[in-house]
């Protein structure tokens, strides 16, 4: 059973990871993890944070010669920034008036503050923004990483891409194959598949900069080659696509969830989202549409997962809105903090981790997690038995 734990503030030391459950005798590639850090790092309408970051990761146990033990992997992500905050944070020292300077008390509205601060009773809200800050994906993306890597072993495939910035639609064909994908998100800065509105997009997130605004988007990720079975109808909580739908909302600023056609199909007749069966001699049983994502009955069927994020527009705004005191109780603007115009191109990269992340537990789930190539075994042994029910 895979299971992972992540701790660190957004301008702590550290950012720290431990996954419980990755077989052993995988070989980690930690440039491909420091690839993914970078990727989330950059995209059109980032802020000046990431010019203080530069995001890589330390294996700091579970990996010997570059091969999982089998044992707990302990990931770490350090923080440049916390060399600015270092009295702000420090975790032993006595609060005094100079390390509290930055203290929160006008609760930004669309974040986590001024909740977070009742729920825990905190009098700075600091405490609270400063773990239900978007800085902690970083971790995130690098225990997903590691999972991608697991993936890849027994050919599954994922990526996670821009459809839509505010209200601009790419409106492109939907594509299947992840390298095709792949290929197409890397010529620009946007991970847009369609080219012919990169131009469109960076004017938007010019304007609404300018505007001191902020803006929200759509996510698709793909994954392909998932053999069927993964989950289970059982029970609602075997599910696998409502795994994967509580981790996606489990992704800061994420409000919305769609596998396959989503809301859309609510809009159908049954007729026209029903992916009717085939059956062919070398591949077994298919789908000729996939309009449900690849799932049925919260199984796996064999076809792509696709899965859908809308992501709002970030809460930090430089022209703030209104917001109250929490120590004078009087109407004032919200504190103004360090932000991008729009985070959904790293977005699309934390999204695509924490599917991967589910992914490979359904995985360990259904076959023998302790040793890489016994997996391999497995999964290429059930594959086979597909093909030939």
């Amino acid at each position: 059973m895979l299971n992972y734990l992540t701790a660190g503030e957004s301008h702590g030391p550290q950012l720290t990871g431990i996954i419980e459950g990755i077989p052993s005798g995988l070989h980690l590639d930690v440039e491909k993890i420091n690839q993914q850090l970078k990727k989330r790092q950059g995209g059109y309408g980032r802020g000046n944070r990431q010019k203080i970051e530069h995001d890589q990761v330390a294996i700091v146990g579970g990996v010997r010669h570059s091969i999982t033990l089998g044992s707990p992997i302990a990931l770490v992500v350090n923080n440049r920034d916390h060399a600015h905050w270092n009295e702000i944070m420090d975790p032993v020292t006595q609060e005094t008036p100079e390390n509290t300077l930055r203290k929160v008390e006008r609760p930004r509205p669309g974040h986590a503050d001024l909740v977070g601060g009742m729920k825990y009773r905190h009098r700075d809200l600091r405490n609270v923004l400063e773990r239900s800050s978007a800085r902690e994906t970083a971790i995130r993306v690098a225990i997903g990483a590691v999972c991608k890597q697991l993936l890849a072993q027994v050919d599954i495939q994922l990526v996670g891409y821009v459809e839509q910035v505010g209200p601009i639609s790419t409106d492109s064909q939907p594509e299947l194959n992840v390298s095709k994908i792949e290929t197409a998100i890397e010529k620009n800065d946007l991970r847009l598949i369609d080219q012919t509105k990169v131009d469109q997009i960076h004017e938007l997130i010019d304007r609404t900069r300018k505007a001191g605004d902020t803006l929200g988007g759509i996510i698709r990720v793909v994954a392909t080659n998932v053999p069927a079975g993964l989950g289970s109808y059982i029970s609602w909580d075997t599910k696998l696509d409502a795994k994967l739908a509580a981790a996606v909302m489990g992704v800061n600023a994420m409000k919305g969830v769609e596998i396959g056609d989503g809301f859309k199909a609510a809009t159908s007749y049954g007729s026209q989202v029903m992916d009717e069966i085939d059956w062919h001699q070398e591949a077994g049983f298919f789908r000729n549409t996939d309009h449900l994502g690849g799932f049925e009955g919260g199984m796996t069927n064999g076809m792509p997962i696709i899965v859908k994020a809308a992501m709002k527009p970030i809460p930090t705004l430089y022209k703030p809105l209104q917001s109250v005191d929490i120590k004078t109780k009087v109407v004032k603007k919200a504190n103004v903090e360090r932000s991008d115009t729009t985070a959904i191109v790293p977005a699309s990269i934390v999204i695509e981790s924490v599917i991967a992340i589910e992914l490979a537990k359904a995985v360990l789930d259904k076959f023998d997690g302790d040793n890489v190539s016994r997996l391999q075994e497995q999964v290429r042994a059930y594959r086979e038995e597909l093909k030939d029910f």
